[in-house]
């Protein structure tokens, strides 16, 4: 009977000690990837490289000194919870109705989407709004939303657009990485008929399946039971759960067409992902496949694939 109850109070201690490690991680990975605070752990993150023709492209490219030169103007807005927003919008040259919306990537700013948007402004004539994203850049935000809190920041930016520019405007939204994610997750909210179409590059399919992916992936992690527990940890302090914020789930529900870029060679958001994505969702959608590009890198890698997939999808949507 005394050994029984050894064993009992052995057995309980391990789980004790387990839960209060399983709490401790949870913790730590909310700190590590969702807290606003300098994220050393990406560096020298091997999924994350990209050739030396494209990083020279990205740090000191002609578009970076094209985007200093506009007049962009500054608007802000409050979000749903209080927050004070920066977004940032560039008239087009000639009068037009067809504007796009940005919104950028995991530790990225709204001027990061500039790469794309000389082309949408300087070769397709469009109106640019681009912002910095809840926890990013001038925004404010002491966590990153991933998209799913975003989505609903958009759908305010939208709003504010259409009231400032009127009724007739037309609008793609084009996200990269978690910027990719956001658009997706707010095509599945009632978004007024102004916006026609949206572009996703390297978007992942939800929160938790791409944490789950790179726990294993970075730190040899089993998903079960901590990515529940950085669940609770985020919904505690962030207002939201991994689970919940799925652009899986919302393009299910989506009616407006979408425009799927990957590259085959990422592994820092698997392509696999942007496939199913494709699969499940409910409007008209496309998937162009980029061979040897990496995350984000597509339109480096092959610009003219990438203009020439853009401007036809625009204008089957946009004509």
């Amino acid at each position: 009977m005394k050994k029984k109850k050894i064993w009992k109070k052995i057995a309980l201690g391990l789980i004790a000690v387990l839960l209060i490690i399983d709490i401790m991680l949870g913790f730590f990975f909310y700190d590590l990837a969702i807290e606003r605070n300098v994220k050393d752990f990406l560096t020298g993150n091997s999924d994350l490289e990209v050739s030396a023709e494209t990083m020279e492209v990205l740090l000191d490219g002609d578009w970076r000194d094209w985007s200093a030169e506009q007049d962009f103007q500054q608007w802000e807005m409050e979000s749903y919870d209080g927050l004070d927003l920066k977004g940032y919008y560039l008239e087009a040259e000639v009068p037009t109705n067809k504007t796009v919306v940005f919104a950028h990537g995991y530790l990225g700013r709204a001027d990061d989407m500039s790469l794309f948007g000389e082309y949408y402004y300087e070769e397709l004539g469009y109106n640019m709004f681009t912002a910095d994203l809840r926890g990013h850049g001038q925004s404010e935000g002491d966590y990153i939303g991933f998209g799913w809190h975003d989505r609903l920041d958009y759908m305010d930016w939208i709003d504010k657009i259409l009231n400032e520019l009127g009724p007739d405007t037309e609008i793609v939204m084009h996200g990269v990485s978690m910027g990719a994610a956001t658009v997706l997750m707010a095509s599945g909210e009632e978004l007024p008929k102004n916006v026609k179409a949206i572009v996703a590059d390297s978007a992942y399919t939800g929160v938790e399946e791409l944490f789950s992916y790179q726990l294993e992936r970075m730190f040899h992690l089993p998903e079960f039971p901590i990515i529940s527990t950085t669940g609770i940890v985020s919904n505690m302090k962030a207002g939201y759960t991994l689970k919940e914020a799925s652009a899986l789930k919302q393009v299910r529900k989506s009616v407006i067409p979408v425009l799927y870029i990957h590259g085959n060679k990422d592994t820092f958001v698997p392509t696999a992902m942007a496939e199913e994505l494709y699969e499940n969702t409910k409007s008209d959608a496309e998937l162009v496949i980029f061979e040897e590009a990496s995350h984000g890198e597509s339109f480096v890698k092959d610009r003219e694939k990438y203009i020439n997939n853009l401007s036809a999808f625009l204008n089957k949507y946009i004509p």
